[in-house]
């Protein structure tokens, strides 16, 4: 079993004030793979005080220093790609070809983006009337709290924007998915990252996250997770007037008009759903499908999700492993176990694990059918393999439903008129509409409207977010 116990701290790897040790699971075959310490207050706070230390020098480097940084650290990213990719698979349970074709790459993408928005941008520029100089400077010392289902993605986003900014760091990821954020600071320690630029404590919400957000030598707070914690970041926060950045959760609508191409919108809706075994928080997991071909649809989409195999997140193939742990696995079945009360119709899946697994976290990929908007499950974030089908009848039904969410994070669109798809995309109150599966590159903003948070992440939009303007006049 791994030890991963020790932080990085001011450049190098120190043990913890006191022993609170975690043991991170395989969720495939519930068995530890590595222990962590969850930080105390104390170690919080020497974290704090080395990245508040290095702020003055971090911050007034050139942007030419701080661009070969990162590109220092995106080679050695890459070439430590496939061991990233391995440890995603080993933590949170993304088969090994996800992790190897498509969360570990999250992390090299941010990085470019990162150098990219940073080479970009004008960070001394002179007012529109003149006469006045705006001057962008690093925001400070940021805590950075990400979650387990995109480990390195959520990392890289929040971590190469603010060594971009010239922001000094503290990183607390998931307790449940750490080792590959342990892997990101041994990258970042390679490339000559000055110490007290970038710090990481393991912990829980509870108390290291808690203690984090509520330090008094935080100037920034940017946080990824559900909705409730980020109401509590934000509470915390509130103390200090400290500037917070949230992404959240999402239950993200995906429009299926009748003159789409059906069996390929369909097959598009259900796969991508599925993906990651449905824990990621754009996920399209209310799909909504116009009435003339709903019953056709319905027929499709039980076909293709009995299709979704589950399997061994160590084997080779298209398939989705298990959730990260017990809490979401039993989480998702009180969502299963809600619907089917309700009166949804069960087309495949249900409750229970898939046949054949007694051990992991393993959850039957589980379509519901003939949903209505007003149901527990068409307006809570289940964060598993479980898709929902909803009829409407016409444009402005769509798009009242589709809104219809607490949530903004994404929506998706798929038609075959381009009109309408712009259309409907402009009144969607969604920070990320897809049409016809396009997905944005990594220089594309992320972020949601209402519940889903506030900011955005990646390319220059993440850089401004971890920037202060400032004007200088005479």
């Amino acid at each position: 079993m791994l030890d991963r116990r020790a932080f990085y701290i001011d450049g190098t790897w120190a043990a913890p004030s006191e022993a609170r040790d975690f043991e991170v699971l395989n969720p495939a075959t519930e068995e530890p793979v590595a222990v962590i310490s969850l930080a105390c207050d104390a170690d919080v706070d020497r974290a704090v005080q080395a990245a508040r230390e290095a702020f003055e020098m971090w911050s007034e480097t050139a942007v030419s220093e701080r661009a070969a940084l990162l590109r220092r650290a995106l080679e050695i990213y890459l070439r430590r790609q496939d061991e990233i990719a391995e440890t995603i698979t080993l933590e949170m349970g993304a088969p090994r070809d996800f992790s190897r074709d498509s969360q570990a790459p999250c992390g090299d993408a941010l990085l470019a983006a990162a150098i990219e928005a940073l080479e970009a941008h004008h960070f001394e520029r002179p007012s529109l009337r003149g006469g006045s100089t705006l001057r962008d400077e690093a925001a400070g010392v940021a805590g950075l709290i990400t979650p387990w289902n995109w480990p390195v993605n959520q990392v890289m986003a929040k971590v190469a924007s603010a060594l971009a900014a010239g922001c000094t760091m503290v990183l607390k990821p998931s307790e449940y998915a750490p080792l590959s954020a342990g892997i990101v600071a041994e990258v970042l320690a390679e490339a000559g990252c000055p110490p007290g630029v970038f710090n990481m404590v393991h912990g829980d919400g509870p108390v290291t996250g808690a203690a984090l957000s509520a330090h008094p030598e935080i100037d920034l707070l940017s946080f990824t997770g559900s909705t409730r914690a980020g109401q509590l970041v934000m509470t915390a926060a509130a103390d200090g007037i400290r500037r917070v950045a949230l992404e959240l959760g999402g239950k993200s609508p995906n429009i299926l008009f009748a003159d789409a191409d059906l069996p390929a919108a369909v097959k598009f809706s259900v796969e991508n759903c599925f993906s990651n075994s449905g824990q990621s928080c754009d996920a399209p997991t209310r799909l909504l499908v116009e009435k003339s071909v709903y019953d056709e649809a319905v027929t499709m989409a039980g076909r293709f999700a009995a299709d979704i195999k589950v399997g061994d997140p160590q084997q080779p193939g298209n398939h989705i492993g298990p959730l990260v742990n017990r809490i979401q696995f039993e989480r998702v079945q009180g969502h299963i176990r809600k619907g089917i009360e309700e009166g949804a119709r069960v087309v495949t899946g249900g409750l229970g694990k898939p046949e054949g697994f007694q051990t992991g976290f393993f959850v039957k990929p589980t379509l519901f059918a003939d949903v209505s908007n007003d149901m527990h499950i068409a307006q809570n974030e289940i964060f598993g393999p479980v898709l929902v089908m909803i009829p409407f009848d016409g444009e402005d039904e769509a798009v009242r439903i589709g809104n219809d969410t607490p949530y903004g994070l994404a929506a998706y669109i798929q038609t075959g008129d381009p009109e309408k798809a712009q259309r409907v995309a402009r009144r969607l109150r969604a920070g990320n509409v897809y049409i016809n599966g396009n997905f944005a590159d990594t220089d594309v903003p992320f972020g949601g409207f209402k519940q889903s948070g506030i900011g955005r992440e990646n390319g220059p939009m993440g850089l401004e977010d971890f920037l202060e303007t400032k004007a200088i006049t005479g």
